[in-house]
């Protein structure tokens, strides 16, 4: 939905639903998508967070299917503003863990699936809009040493692709890296250096115009149009970011948020016995949910939270955060508490300063969560972390 003033599109992202075919994906819109909708916005256009996965995207490659696609959108009054290209595979119902990364931008199938994606969303956004494709971190961190070159040539290209696309299409499609813990890009500091030293550096500049044709002055100028950054304020909460610090980092570097995603992480201000008991209920064999400790040595990460806690009482006073994505609207969790604080602060720097266009709702481990944590539907849950985000931003 579009917000008061200079705020940007408010949506959220239907990685939340199984979308790994393109029946899957009409079924969201014509199901939960539609009921946020008729909850939140009955009136008024409504922003989508599409998902494709790869098998989704080759059935639309059908323009029959294409064409199915872009009525259901009109005929629903949906604007495709946003698309999550983070994910190829399959994201529900099995194990997902690192594989999530893969194939990854060392890779030409992840140049090949991106530019699919943004001929796509060319082809179905409003005309009026930039489009962000939020998109992986480079690769799972261990994977990331000595890649560096093949990574940032594999954006490029895709970079390239996207100004000729705007070319054709008159679409703005930008890239949207979203920095992820235990990923070669994780943190803001390692990110505006990469961008700095890499992917906004002079020879960077020098390949775009090579495989653009365009003029240095016209590459400087696209670069930073058809990249940049996804801000996911639970990955930055995870990684004890500062809120006001990391954007600030980024403007100065001249790297645009093309898209912040708002979700929370759990945090557990003093690890103990009835919080590892708590944390336990946590613990499932879809998603990675890395964490990362402060210990009286600093922050040490662990790839996932079974690892974690396998430590014992040897982690007893650190503080621990999660990457496990809690209901936006849940602070108090019992034993522990989410980084909703860090939200409201991004939220806060948000209402003052607009940090990006789109803003899109990522809790998508509904189905994954502890009972508790879970409504009676997800379409309901969505609705109320929508308007939570509402009362943040118009408060």
């Amino acid at each position: 939905m579009k917000l008061p003033g200079n705020l940007g599109h408010l949506t959220y992202c239907l990685n939340i639903h199984p979308t790994q075919t393109f029946a899957e994906v009409e079924a969201a819109l014509s199901g939960p998508v539609s009921a946020v909708k008729a909850s939140v916005s009955p009136q008024s256009p409504f922003a989508v967070g599409l998902r494709f996965s790869g098998d989704a995207l080759d059935e639309l490659a059908d323009p029959a299917k294409r064409a199915a696609l872009k009525s259901q959108l009109d005929t629903n009054d949906f604007r495709a503003i946003t698309v999550n290209g983070f994910p190829y595979g399959r994201f529900h119902g099995t194990k997902v863990k690192e594989e999530v990364y893969q194939p990854d931008w060392r890779s030409d199938v992840r140049v090949r699936y991106t530019n699919e994606l943004a001929d796509l969303m060319a082809e179905i956004a409003p005309k009026d809009e930039c489009v962000s494709l939020s998109t992986v971190p480079g690769t799972f961190k261990p994977l990331g040493a000595g890649a560096e070159a093949q990574m940032t040539e594999n954006y490029l290209q895709s970079v390239a692709h996207l100004i000729r696309l705007k070319d054709r299409s008159g679409v703005t499609v930008a890239l949207a890296i979203e920095p992820e813990p235990f990923c070669f890009l994780e943190t803001i500091a390692e990110t505006v250096d990469f961008f700095q030293h890499y992917l906004f550096s002079d020879q960077a500049v020098a390949r775009i115009s090579e495989l653009t044709g365009l003029s240095w002055a016209q590459s400087a100028d696209a670069l930073p149009r058809h990249l940049g950054l996804c801000y996911d304020v639970c990955h930055a909460a995870v990684e004890y970011e500062d809120p006001a610090g990391s954007i600030s980092a980024l403007r100065e570097a001249g790297i645009p948020i093309h898209k912040l995603q708002l979700s929370a992480a759990l945090r557990v201000a003093s690890v103990g016995p009835d919080q590892r008991e708590a944390l336990a209920d946590f613990i499932e064999p879809t998603y990675l949910h890395q964490v990362i400790r402060r210990t009286p040595d600093g922050l040490k990460n662990m790839v996932d939270l079974p690892q974690a806690l396998a430590l014992g009482s040897a982690t007893d006073g650190e503080e621990w955060r999660v990457h496990f994505h809690v209901p936006l609207f849940i602070d108090d969790l019992g034993a522990f508490s989410s980084t909703q604080d860090f939200l409201k602060d991004i939220l806060a720097l948000h209402r003052e300063n607009p940090i990006s266009q789109h803003l899109e709702i990522e809790t998508y481990t509904w189905d994954v969560l502890p009972g508790g944590l879970r409504g009676e539907t997800v379409d309901l849950d969505i609705a109320r972390e929508m308007r939570w985000v509402l009362d943040q931003v118009t408060g």
